[in-house]
């Protein structure tokens, strides 16, 4: 099993990282973890055949996350893919694929279908709402979901908020076990997610050092971890490997070294500071 870092960045541009994504490798199966800007680019220069990528899971609507769904759609088809594709996510990701593939690309697939017949007929996309709870068994490998505290606590309106529901997800197979945090602080969804995972890629948006401020006080109590509760979630939990992804974008490392050195006074397991591609054995 391969961890692949596909992007470890945020909603803003940067030159350095692409949009927060991961990968599963498990022999000639790939397993998507979000969908954010340059994935599928990111997939080919990992070498990743796209006409194997499948299934998705979704860990929550924002567009970084979210953004380049349609090119692991329509890339993953024109590379050869003519079974369907999988996706899960949590309420409305039925409604948001089906926007854009009968609203927003509809004339491009009828026009690939058409007038060139060798890439066959579009293959389908299976969508599933999914929310905590087991969401795939494949008898080698299971995935499950926990509902995680992206933005609670913010102020939204209820009525919005009784529509947001933010995913994390966890991995098992050959007796190992991978958690991806999706965007998060620490809450009870996030623990029971990393109880003694093999490798937790959490989201780390700010080092301590760099939390100053109104605006970046409220990220770090209510949307996003950072460095100074990423350690104790790990080592709270038990987990062997922590990978720190989701960064924000900076001119230098004299911040992500600041940020390895508060994550070590609370984790003593190995640390991995994301980087774009990064590849974890596992």
């Amino acid at each position: 099993m391969k961890v692949v870092l596909l992007g470890t960045g945020g909603p803003r541009p940067d030159p350095r990282r692409m949009a927060t994504t991961t990968l599963i490798r498990l022999g000639d199966e790939n397993i998507l973890f979000d969908a954010g800007r340059g994935v599928t680019v990111q997939m080919v220069k990992a070498g990743v055949p796209l006409a194997a990528v499948g299934p998705v899971f979704l860990t929550h609507h924002h567009f970084d996350h979210i953004g380049d769904l349609y090119d692991v759609v329509l890339n993953t088809w024109l590379a050869g893919r003519r079974t369907p594709l999988q996706v899960f996510g949590p309420p409305d990701t039925e409604r948001i694929v089906d926007a854009l593939l009968t609203q927003v690309y509809d004339k491009d697939i009828g026009w690939r279908s058409a007038g060139e017949p060798s890439f066959g007929g579009f293959p389908p996309v299976t969508v599933c709402d999914v929310g905590a709870g087991l969401v795939v068994d494949t008898g080698r490998w299971t995935v499950t979901a926990e509902t995680v505290s992206h933005g609670d606590g913010l102020g939204i309106p209820p009525a919005f908020m009784a529509r947001w529901t933010c995913l994390g997800y966890r991995f098992e197979a050959d007796g190992k076990v991978v958690a991806i945090s999706g965007d998060t602080v620490a809450c009870d969804g996030l623990a029971r997610l990393a109880a003694g995972a093999d490798l937790l890629v959490q989201c780390c948006f700010l080092a301590g050092a760099e939390i100053r401020g109104e605006h970046f006080e409220r990220l770090a109590k209510h949307t996003l971890a950072c460095g100074d509760t990423v350690g104790r979630i790990a080592a709270q939990a038990g987990v062997k490997t922590l990978a720190l992804t989701h960064h924000r974008p900076r001119s230098g490392d004299a911040m992500l070294q600041r940020l390895a050195d508060e994550v070590a006074r609370d984790f003593s397991g190995r640390l991995v500071i994301g980087e774009d591609l990064t590849e974890i054995d596992l």
